[in-house]
């Protein structure tokens, strides 16, 4: 496939830009990790209750290199997931305000998340490439999403959109994402600037 026929695929300009022709970018492709933070109770209780899900003892693996056999399977699974998971509330689901599952049919934005991550680690991706992340959307409001690193960056995939994008092109405040080192643990991200309102997306 042509460079040209691969765009139209779908993958951004951003991975010729600043990947693999290595020009400068302005904002970072991949985001910068400033201290340890605190899990979102949420992924806490996740954990607690899917155990097999937050343990990985083979440590950073280093950014998935990015082929275009895996950029395919990041947007199939992506859109597949979009398209066949219903967006519904935890309280219309469980009866609580937050909890955080894999879902079979239904679920909010983390359910999305966390249902990625999995069918991409069953294709032979690292857990330590694809990161439950927690970012704030412009209206202030918290939100969930799965980051997957790469060495061409970090792209963000999003229950909101079908599109895979580099993170520095979103339009979200990132707050903290799960460690590459260990999954049960969370970093901070630089760009966090509105820590406090984490707790919003628990």
């Amino acid at each position: 496939m042509t460079i040209q026929s691969w765009l139209r695929s779908g993958v951004t300009a951003a991975i010729f830009t600043f990947g693999l022709f290595g020009l400068a970018n302005a904002t970072p492709a991949s985001m910068a990790i400033v201290g340890n933070a605190a899990p979102p109770i949420g992924h806490y209780e996740f954990c607690k209750e899917n155990p097999s899900e937050c343990a990985y003892a083979g440590g950073d693996a280093g950014p998935l290199i990015l082929t275009e056999d895996r950029w395919k399977t990041i947007l199939k699974i992506n859109y597949t997931v979009n398209t066949t998971i219903k967006p519904m509330t935890d309280m219309e689901l469980y009866g609580v305000e937050e909890k955080w599952a894999i879902p079979t049919t239904a679920g909010d934005c983390e359910d999305y998340a966390l249902l990625k991550r999995k069918d991409l680690i069953n294709s032979g991706f690292s857990p330590s490439d694809t990161l439950m992340t927690v970012v704030l959307q412009p209206n202030g409001e918290g939100h969930a999403v799965l980051t997957v690193r790469t060495d061409h960056g970090d792209f963000i995939l999003d229950n909101m959109r079908n599109k895979v994008m580099l993170w520095s092109d979103t339009e979200y405040t990132y707050l903290k994402r799960q460690s590459a080192d260990d999954p049960a643990r969370w970093v901070k991200i630089q760009d966090a600037g509105h820590a406090d309102a984490v707790g919003s997306v628990k």
